[in-house]
């Protein structure tokens, strides 16, 4: 018994430090992310059904994922409420 809550708690002190295969994954779409957006600086004409506007491309492509992500998380909650 003894060495099984040694094993625990020596199995616990390494997941608090050591780097988990989700925060390697975070830590790298972090990277690109960055990398995505000081490659993407460039300003591009957007038409907004009449207005013409114009920003960075990352800005633009932010904000058509944001709206994206809002669409699926409505009609997942939609689905879930059924």
């Amino acid at each position: 018994m003894r060495e099984h809550e040694d094993l625990r708690a020596a199995h616990r002190g390494v997941t608090h430090r050591a780097l988990s295969p989700a925060r390697i994954a975070v830590l790298v779409l972090a990277v690109l992310g960055l990398v995505f957006i000081f490659e993407n600086t460039a300003d591009t004409e957007i038409r907004l059904l009449v207005p013409v506007v114009t920003m960075p491309l990352w800005v633009a492509l932010l904000a058509t994922g944001l709206i994206g992500a809002l669409c699926g998380s409505y009609l997942t909650l939609a689905r879930r409420r059924r």
